[in-house]
């Protein structure tokens, strides 16, 4: 439990400091930065969103497919 912590503090901590230096030695002004930061997370929640539908699309066909061919057979 202890490495656990101790790698999400440093997780955590090397994140603030990556996003401080980012903000320090960027190229551009803050807003616009942010707004590249924010436009980059939209665009990657959108993909993320697609492939999140396609892959569940591929499982259920996967499911119905797995469900038809283990169909209880009556006797008769």
């Amino acid at each position: 439990m202890r490495k656990i912590i101790s790698l999400a503090i440093g997780f955590g901590l090397g994140a603030a400091i990556g996003a401080a230096m980012v903000m320090l030695f960027s190229p551009t002004s803050g807003e616009q930065l942010v707004e590249n930061i924010k436009r980059g997370y939209t665009e990657t929640m959108a993909e993320a969103r697609k492939a999140s539908t396609v892959r569940r699309a591929e499982l259920e066909a996967q499911l119905a497919q797995m469900r038809a061919n283990n169909r209880p057979r009556l006797p008769g």
